[in-house]
């Protein structure tokens, strides 16, 4: 890997998640009603049966209120489950309890229905640290996300979940780097 991308790309994650961690709880809540309406907003439009989205935790954009839409609208929702391979199993989480996920990120209790199951949805909804113009998808490191989309033969539309500001003119780019089809902010949707 070429150490200054990386060092570019380290730099930059500091800086998004000392923004994120300095977000008021009321700047917090106002951006979670806007990212809840703009979500389902896609999902009306896409007329969506079944979708992935992952939980938020406490300094992402807050996921929560509308994957409960979404449940309660009989949406099928997959949670991503982390593997100590890198790939990623999938679960609806039936079991409506968490816990604390390989890479930290909090994870849905439920039947693993394996690395394919997303291969079933009609929306994926991916965390990320920063979007480019070009759709330029750059994540917080791990690279399970990269995995599973560059893995999928038909990938549905996928849209990442940021901040306003966490749109950018440019995010340093690795070969693995996947793209996305859109994103979501507290003020708008962009499509690429």
């Amino acid at each position: 890997m070429d150490s200054d991308i990386e060092h570019r790309k380290r730099a930059l994650r500091a800086e998004l998640r000392e923004r994120r961690h300095n977000l008021t709880a009321a700047e917090r809540e106002a951006a979670t009603a806007g990212f809840t309406e703009n979500l389902q907003s896609i999902v009306t439009d896409l007329s969506a049966r079944s979708i992935s989205c992952y939980l938020s935790s406490p300094t992402e954009p807050n996921t929560r209120p509308f994957v409960n839409w979404a449940e309660a609208r009989g949406i099928r929702v997959l949670f991503p489950v982390s593997r100590d391979d890198g790939l990623l199993d999938w679960t609806v989480g039936e079991e409506e309890t968490e816990v604390q996920g390989i890479s930290g990120a909090p994870e849905p209790k439920g039947e693993l229905l394996g690395p394919i199951a997303i291969n079933d949805v009609d929306l994926i909804i991916v965390p990320a640290a920063a979007i480019d113009t070009t759709g330029l998808r750059m994540g917080w490191g791990r690279g399970y996300f990269d995995k599973t989309l560059g893995s999928m033969q038909k990938c549905p539309p996928v849209y990442a979940v940021v901040y306003d500001n966490e749109y950018v003119d440019e995010v340093p780019r690795e070969v693995h780097d996947q793209p996305v089809n859109g994103l979501v902010t507290p003020t708008r949707i962009v499509v690429f």
